[in-house]
């Protein structure tokens, strides 16, 4: 499987979680739009940790892209919040629900479809910040993703991100379901490689989509080989995760605030 076919599966997968509403693809509630346009807001790069305020800046007037960021949450809230914000997302069902809420709300939002590592569409220092929430995990490799990001970004400019631990990956998830953890796989893991045919087949008839471990090498070594400077980190755990399971016993996630000098 090349690289071109597990995007378009990925992008056909998250047309089929906005259409069996996955916590990912619900958008916001008018009351959220509100609480955003008085200055009261929050988002979340990664399951259950806001992003600290500061890592924004002020975002009155600024250029922000959401990438890989659809499902009509963080765009709406930011452009709410006073941001001129363009979301990017290979899924067009997602993108369909930040149009949504946009017009529901009266919001400026401008959206795009497109895949993450291919930022083409935009010229050179287009954005003030890009806020890109765990995501990645569902690209082949993430540094051309970095290099996109740095090539956008304005000097000065902030890279949001979130991305999961690789240590998830070493579980068996159909153990983990039944309480246990049993680490049985090495790292880095992708589902395409790793899985014979038939687990892959099975995989994406219950998922939808196929996942790549990435090494923090490649997700926090290649931002710096980009060109950023990494100013912030902090750790989360994934929402949804059995109570005796990883959550419990490591950060299964992770953020980091970069500036392109």
């Amino acid at each position: 499987m090349n690289a071109d076919d597990v995007r378009r599966i990925n992008q056909q997968g998250w047309d089929k979680r906005v259409g069996e509403g996955d916590v990912w693809t619900l958008p916001v509630p008018p009351e959220d739009i509100a609480r955003a346009r008085r200055g009261d807001w929050s988002v979340v790069l990664t399951p259950n940790r806001p992003v600290p305020r500061t890592w924004f800046g002020p975002v009155t007037g600024r250029d922000i892209l959401c990438l890989a960021s659809g499902g009509g949450q963080q765009g709406p809230i930011l452009a709410a919040a006073g941001a001129r914000v363009t979301v990017l997302d290979a899924s067009p069902a997602q993108l369909a629900q930040d149009e949504s809420v946009a017009r529901r709300e009266g919001l400026r939002l401008i959206t795009r479809q497109g895949f993450m590592h291919d930022l083409s569409a935009f010229a050179d220092e287009a954005f003030d910040l890009i806020f890109h929430p765990v995501s990645n995990t569902y690209a082949p490799e993430v540094e051309p993703v970095w290099r996109e990001c740095f090539r956008v970004l304005r000097p000065g400019g902030v890279l949001l991100a979130g991305f999961m631990n690789p240590m998830v990956y070493v579980f068996d998830e159909e153990a983990e379901e039944r309480g246990e953890l049993i680490a049985r796989r090495a790292l880095p893991w992708a589902d395409v490689v790793d899985r014979s045919a038939g687990e892959l087949e099975r995989l994406i008839a219950r998922d939808h989509t196929v996942e790549f471990s990435h090494t923090l090498e490649s997700q926090i070594g290649g931002q710096l080989a980009a060109g950023f400077v990494l100013t912030g980190f902090f750790e989360d755990t994934d929402r949804g995760s059995p109570a005796t399971g990883r959550s419990v016993l490591f950060p299964t996630c992770m953020a980091t605030r970069a500036v392109k000098p």
